[in-house]
């Protein structure tokens, strides 16, 4: 082997320096080259996107643009709307209200004419039972009498007859 003297070595180590750098060169250009095509890659599909999405986007613009003055529109129209259904309900609410005052008149109306119909029903009954009952009673009172009457003359001892009625039966005592 030779002299390995340090000048020797330092250009072992250049030569080693310059073939890393030129390893190195070519992996930087190989990333290069491969980003490159990425980058290509990506910009195409960023077209193709674009392209597809563009129109949607445009579309869609275009449909807001149409649309606008109608949302708006009906926004409107339903405001109003909501507006004439609330004074509805008020309206209605204020009519029923104004049939339920008239029944509760009514039902009162009718509850006071059947309490005097009642009334007038019952002191008729009253004065039909004295009208009918007094004579009945009189009537009465002189068929009892008439009845005492002709029994009296019946029995042939009066005397008997009258303590005979007025001693319970089985009762022969003589009261002291």
């Amino acid at each position: 082997m030779q002299n390995l003297d340090n000048q020797t070595i330092q250009l072992v180590l250049v030569a080693v320096v310059v073939l890393v750098m030129l390893v190195q060169t070519i992996m930087l250009l190989a990333v290069f080259f491969v980003i490159r095509k990425a980058v290509r890659s990506m910009r195409e599909d960023l077209e193709d996107l674009r392209s597809s999405v563009a129109p949607i986007i445009y579309n869609t613009r275009e449909l807001l643009t149409r649309l606008t003055p109608k949302i708006e529109e009906t926004t409107s129209d339903l405001a109003v709307l909501t507006h004439s259904l609330r004074m509805q309900a008020a309206d209605v609410r204020s009519a029923a209200d104004e049939i339920i005052e008239r029944v509760r008149r009514q039902a009162s109306r009718l509850d006071t004419m059947l309490s005097n119909v009642l009334d007038a029903v019952e002191r008729a009954s009253v004065f039909m039972a004295d009208a009918v009952a007094k004579p009945m009673r009189q009537i009465s009172a002189i068929l009892a009498s008439a009845k005492a009457v002709v029994e009296s003359l019946r029995t042939v001892d009066p005397a008997a007859a009258r303590s005979q009625s007025s001693r319970a039966p089985g009762d022969n005592d003589m009261f002291v």
